[in-house]
């Protein structure tokens, strides 16, 4: 069992009152209640966080790294049930082992339809994790903090539409979307972040802008 590193602390103080962007704000009604988990803990290389990589065939984001998480059930109780929910379905994650600190701001994906809140959690007892739904997921891996700030691994990328956001290249997988602008935010409200090039603007590789088109 590990304790609450002080980065997490802050970083959970700050993501409550996170101001949203316009284009993230959820509309007065409609739209379906979702959630993810950002469940960081200690690891063989220091802090990290769990991400899977979605099944190339399923329908959902196909093929794209994201946190677990999916839509809200009636009997989940909430955002934070269907989070912990969706999470040991996906990853096998124990939530006996989580430690839910706080819900962000709500967010709206407009292409999906998905008013989405992400819960901040400290994996206070890892537990193993793999590909638990292989229709779903591909795989699941544990990224290092280190990683995710190293100035190496961070580009900004742009799509076809001519909208650019940042990303990350770490473990063999592209994080860039919702994911990787959720990353960003929360690794500098933490105080991890470390200087990179904002200028360094790569193209949506064919790849993965044909894996998106098909959700």
């Amino acid at each position: 069992m590990t304790q609450v590193p002080d980065w997490l602390e802050r970083l959970a103080a700050q993501a409550q009152q996170a101001k949203v962007p316009r284009y993230l704000l959820p509309p007065a009604d409609g739209g379906r209640e979702a959630a993810v988990l950002m469940l960081f803990g200690e690891g063989p290389l220091g802090p990290d966080v769990l991400l899977i990589q979605r099944s190339t065939r399923g329908r959902r984001h196909p093929g794209q790294p994201a946190f677990p998480g999916g839509g809200v059930d009636p009997g989940d109780g909430g955002p934070v049930g269907a989070a912990l929910r969706e999470a040991e379905e996906e990853t096998g994650v124990d939530p006996t082992g989580v430690h839910v600190l706080c819900t962000m701001p709500e967010l709206y994906l407009n292409h999906s339809d998905n008013r989405v809140t992400p819960v901040v959690a400290w994996w206070r007892v890892p537990s193993a994790v793999h590909a638990a739904s292989p229709d779903e997921v591909d795989s699941v891996e544990r990224v290092p903090i280190a990683e995710l700030v190293d100035p190496g691994n961070r580009i900004m990328l742009r799509h076809p539409s001519g909208m650019a956001g940042p990303a990350f290249r770490v473990r063999g997988m592209v994080v860039w979307g919702f994911t990787a602008m959720v990353l960003d935010s929360v690794l500098r409200a933490a105080g991890l972040e470390r200087p990179w090039d904002t200028a360094r603007v790569e193209q949506l590789p064919p790849d993965i802008l044909g894996l998106a088109s098909r959700s």
